[in-house]
């Protein structure tokens, strides 16, 4: 549990194990015991202070996967039994204009999980029933977990992107997301060279090993301009190295909820003949909708996406944070709480 804002690179860790009574359920939520649950960056954006929950202790956590073992009122009681997953939407109003035009991810009600309901690090977990997604029986719960919202939000933002098949798709970031982006486009679009633009040496072997064309370091010149860029850093600086590498057209989607401050001052100049003309794009990625993830779920299922996952005991929850943190990523991080 989350009790305090912080510094993740503290000795203790963030989260401190704590016993506490099971949760109880209000009509259409259900309860789950939870199998796993996957580490995202967006818990480093909540524990530090740039997107902080709105109280405190909150129990972090937004890619579970488990077995519903109760109901509450108005939900059939033949859910019981059944895998499920939960992603960063927990809820949205339903009735706004936002909603009924499908960008539920825009509500202004929109609440997210493990930030403003409590999350999946923990042994049980609660959920709107009408917010959870069926987890096809052809991925098992580590596999599950990463697609909730590393899979889901990249599902997203590929969309966002316009990518046809035979452009050039570049990633600035090669995380957990970064990789699933990788393995749909190579699949889906396979005249489609992907370049990867990571300052890690090893996440560029990494994606090098996955069937990237070319892997180089942030302001590294690629082989040839990018007609579509997914920047998944949390950092300013690559948004303008992306901007220079772009095509005459081409769209820039940044999928990151914030950016680190501190890196402001090496963002450098940016100079509108160069980074901004000829009609490049800037689009941002903001949240999910239940249908980004459903539409993920049976895409990863369908072409056998599986993520490259890194698995941690329940108690380990703060070492996979600090492991994050330093960037000693390959693929996903999943926790496992539960058989």
């Amino acid at each position: 549990m989350l009790e305090r804002l912080g510094a993740i690179g503290e000795a203790s860790g963030p989260l401190r194990l704590i016993e506490r009574a099971d949760p109880m359920l209000a009509p259409g939520e259900v309860r789950l015991r939870v199998e796993t649950c996957g580490v995202c960056h967006t818990e480093l954006d909540e524990i530090e202070g740039r997107a902080p929950p709105p109280r405190l202790p909150v129990v972090l956590g937004h890619q579970i996967v488990g077995r519903v073992d109760l109901v509450g009122d108005d939900v059939p009681a033949d859910w019981i039994g059944r895998r499920v997953g939960v992603a960063w939407i927990a809820s949205a109003c339903g009735s706004c204009a936002r909603c009924r035009d499908g960008r539920e991810n825009l509500c202004p009600e929109f609440r997210a999980t493990g930030r403003d309901v409590d999350g999946g690090y923990a042994e049980y977990a609660v959920a709107r029933a009408n917010f959870v997604h069926p987890i096809p029986s052809a991925l098992d719960p580590v596999a599950a977990a990463p697609l909730l919202c590393a899979g889901a939000v990249g599902w997203r933002a590929l969309k966002l992107s316009g990518l046809r098949n035979g452009e050039v798709l570049g990633l600035t970031g090669f995380g957990a997301s970064g990789h699933l982006v990788m393995k749909v486009v190579r699949r889906q679009w396979p005249a489609t060279p992907i370049y990867v633009f990571a300052r890690s040496e090893a996440e560029r072997r990494f994606a090098l090993e996955l069937g990237a064309a070319w892997a180089g370091d942030t302001w590294d010149e690629p082989p040839t301009a990018v007609d579509r860029i997914i920047d998944t850093t949390p950092a300013w600086g690559p948004l303008v190295a992306a901007l220079r590498r772009l095509a005459p057209g081409g769209r820039l989607v940044i999928n990151a909820i914030r950016k680190e401050s501190a890196d402001r001052a090496r963002l450098g100049d940016l100079d509108y003949a160069r980074d901004l003309w000829m009609e490049r794009e800037i689009v941002s990625v903001a949240n999910v909708t239940r249908a980004d993830v459903r539409e993920f779920l049976a895409v990863a299922a369908q072409l056998d996406v599986r993520p490259e996952a890194q698995t941690y005991p329940f108690e380990a929850a703060n070492t996979a944070l600090r492991e994050l943190h330093e960037r000693k990523i390959r693929g996903a991080k999943v926790l496992v709480i539960g058989a």
